[in-house]
Order: C-alpha cells, then sequence, then structure tokens
C-alpha cells in the first residue's frame, strides 16, 4: 500500500511540475502585466502544494510549517506586485490624461 502511495505522490509531484512550467511560460510571456501576477500567484500555489506533497512523502512535519510560511510570503509578493502594477497603471493614466489637456 505504501508503495501505492509513493506512486500516486510522485505521478502529482510529476504533475504540478509541468504545470509550474507553464505557469512560467505565462509568467514570462505576458501579454499583460496582470497575467504575470496571477502566474506568479499560481506558482506559489503550486509550490506550497509540492512542499506538501513532500512533507507526506518523506514523513516530515516541518515542512508543513515551512509550507505555511511560504503562503504568506507569496501572498506578500503578490500584493506588492500588484500595488506597483497599479502605481504604474495610475501613473501612465495620469500622463495621458496631461497629453489630453495639452492638445
Amino acid at each position: 500500500m505504501t508503495e501505492a502511495y509513493n506512486i500516486l505522490f510522485t505521478g502529482a509531484l510529476i504533475v504540478i511540475g509541468v504545470l509550474l512550467l507553464a505557469c512560467l511560460i505565462r509568467a514570462i510571456r505576458g501579454p499583460r502585466i496582470a497575467d504575470r501576477v496571477i502566474a506568479v500567484n499560481m506558482m506559489g500555489t503550486l509550490i506550497v502544494i509540492s512542499i506538501c506533497i513532500l512533507s507526506f512523502m518523506m514523513g516530515e512535519g516541518w515542512l508543513v510549517d515551512i509550507a505555511m510560511i511560504y503562503t504568506m510570503l507569496s501572498f506578500l509578493a503578490v500584493v506588492l506586485l500588484t500595488k506597483v502594477y497599479m502605481g504604474i497603471y495610475r501613473e501612465k493614466r495620469r500622463q495621458r490624461e496631461e497629453g489630453q489637456q495639452d492638445a
């Protein structure tokens, strides 16, 4: 029975690895910044899931604590990226409005 779980967990890790690669491609190619932010958020979620699976496979409970810390850091990173994106968007909009008023 343990061998079946190891095969299942290994298969899940392979699928998660492929999904991570797809998210990385989406984060690089874009086309919009919002797509990139969502891809980074999804990558953080997939990494947390893979850490939890490794915790079950290895029987190490402390890895779950690492996953929770990584979840908090990932959340803060996405919030920071969103704030930066909104600042850039507002600046571009302000420049457009000033350009239209000057014309």
